[in-house]
């Protein structure tokens, strides 16, 4: 064994793993892995801020299903970083977060920027872990891939003593992590096939990761043989075309009524990856704790989910992927009975999911997503953060595929456009299309600088109402004509666009759209389109007014 430096070594490990590509914020504190990437054809994205770092590392990770690495200094990048982490959290992401951190002989004594991550990062990460012996780097690092992809995948933090880095030793040749699979027995499925001959009212929702391209066409074709009605739950859309005849629609927020009565009254239901947690199960309303009047065949990665909240009639532990494998070649006796329930339920779907044609306010968003549907390809990733503008994506956007959606479930503003950027980055060939809110956009806007200097041309379909949305409308909800703390004041954002080197684009009519996206997309430019709705348009069904009223 030759020696390496601990910064050596950490890019050794991370060679060995398969790692294409970092988001980073550079920092004094890790300068000799920065200096140990500089001879390795590992991509580094350079941000703007480490929040948005973190979110691009974990969108890495949704679409892929492989750890998104993100790399930043201690204190402040650290706790910059975490609003990305508790998104890979909450959402199952594999993510490895490194921390630089201060130099060992100074711990405990509130050095500059001094954090106890292993105290302060707990709720946050499956693992924190931190380095101070530069031997056991391959041991630390091949731990962290194991445990953010074993399981219930989800981010791990190391923390690497800055001094630790540049300590010369002796180690072993990191190796990649082994996957960790579970399978499900022969008569879990043969079970599985009893509760559907017996079933009536059936209905799949499919959740969570670990799933692949694979996996999802599999259980499509799963679907279709059992002509079984199918729902994804929230922002998991990419799990199942939404023209298979099969779709019923998604189960999260605003969901169609029509699809919760069908969850609240079927006699089986198969939850296949997913924890069905508060957004997906309408505040916990669609079943009952802890016992469901549905049966329940619940399918999750991780033991510890399965009668966490709701006890299953058939747990099953096995990832997604491994679990529809085991589907293959089952198939029904005879024509369902459910059959002629499930093309009701895929009807209703796709009135649900046609947009509405008028509301106030020159700017109309139901023509725009009619537009939007016709002129891009199934292949397009579509990204956001949170707000009441994405429910124009979620509820009118027909996704076709995998790998076609990075948005997260935890409710995090500020996702989009670093999604779009890690997305862009992962799929050159494909469009990607960031959707944004005035208040959303602000809080990583400044990552459309990282777009352009990597020349990603991603599209920002960016809706400016002048306020923070969906706070607003609980406001008038709650303490209706009593506004507080929701109005904002913004830039002009296609100037703000062109400051940075991209393209900017202003629609204040509905007709001006199309045109507006076209010269966006032409411009080969990082791109954002400011599109000016009235407050008033809220939601697609109600108003303000509607709202603060009670009408």
């Amino acid at each position: 064994m030759t020696k390496r430096t601990g910064g050596q070594l950490v890019v050794e490990a991370l060679k060995a793993n398969g790692v294409r590509q970092i988001a980073c914020v550079p920092g004094e504190s890790y300068l000799a892995v920065l200096d140990a990437l500089h001879d390795t054809d590992i991509d580094v994205l350079v941000c703007r801020q480490e929040g948005g770092a973190a979110m691009m590392a974990d969108a890495w990770g949704r679409l892929t299903g492989e750890p998104g690495i993100c790399m930043v200094t201690r204190g402040p990048g650290a706790t910059n970083a975490s609003a990305g982490l508790h998104i890979a959290r909450q959402d199952s992401i594999p993510m490895i977060l490194f921390i630089g951190q201060v130099q060992r002989d100074a711990r405990e004594r509130e050095a500059f920027q001094e954090v106890e991550y292993r105290r302060a990062f707990t709720e946050f990460a499956k693992w924190v872990g931190e380095i101070d012996d530069a031997r056991r780097i391959p041991e630390f690092v091949t731990r962290a891939f194991a445990v953010a992809t074993s399981g219930r995948p989800g981010p791990v933090v190391l923390t690497l003593p800055e001094d630790m880095l540049v300590d010369e030793v002796e180690a072993p040749q990191a190796l990649p992590a082994m996957p960790v699979e579970s399978h499900p027995g022969p008569a879990q499925i043969a079970k599985l096939k009893d509760l559907l001959a017996g079933a009536k009212r059936p209905l799949a929702i499919l959740g969570g990761t670990r799933w692949d391209a694979a996996s999802v066409k599999a259980f499509e074709d799963f679907a279709a043989r059992f002509k079984l009605p199918v729902a994804c739950s929230f922002r998991r859309q990419m799990l199942f075309d939404h023209l298979h005849p099969s779709y019923a629609g998604d189960s999260g927020i605003g969901i169609n009524p029509a699809l919760g009565k069908e969850i609240a009254d079927a006699d089986l239901l198969l939850l296949i990856g997913g924890r069905y947690s508060e957004m997906p199960s309408s505040s916990y309303t669609l079943m009952d704790i802890p016992y469901p009047k549905q049966t329940l065949v619940h399918v999750h990665p991780d033991p510890s989910e399965l009668g966490r909240v709701y006890r299953p009639d058939l747990p099953i532990v096995a990832a997604p992927r491994d679990f529809v494998a085991a589907l293959e070649g089952l198939a029904p006796q005879e024509e369902p009975v459910w059959a002629t329930r499930t093309e009701i339920m895929h009807s209703a779907y796709l009135a649900w999911s046609t947009p509405p044609k008028a509301g106030p306010g020159a700017v109309q968003m139901g023509p725009i997503m009619e537009w939007i549907e016709a002129n891009t390809a199934g292949d397009t990733i579509f990204t956001n953060g949170a707000g009441n503008y994405a429910t124009w994506v979620h509820r009118f956007h027909r996704f076709r595929g995998f790998a076609t959606q990075a948005a997260p479930c935890s409710g995090s503003m500020g996702y989009g456009l670093p999604a779009a950027v890690a997305s862009k980055k992962l799929f050159p060939g494909r469009e990607v299309i960031c959707f944004a809110g005035d208040g959303c956009f602000m809080m990583h806007g400044q990552e459309f600088a990282t777009a352009v200097r990597y020349n990603l041309p991603i599209i920002t379909v960016l809706v400016n109402n002048g306020i923070y949305g969906t706070i607003r409308m609980h406001q008038e909800r709650e303490y209706p004509g009593r506004v507080s703390a929701t109005g904002l004041t913004n830039p002009d954002f296609a100037a703000y666009a062109r400051a940075f080197g991209g393209h900017g684009e202003t629609v204040e009519r509905t007709e001006d759209f199309a045109e507006a996206f076209l010269r966006a997309r032409a411009s080969g430019k990082p791109a954002i389109i400011e599109v000016k709705l009235d407050p008033e348009a809220i939601t697609p069904t109600r108003t303000l007014s509607q709202i603060r009223d009670r009408t």
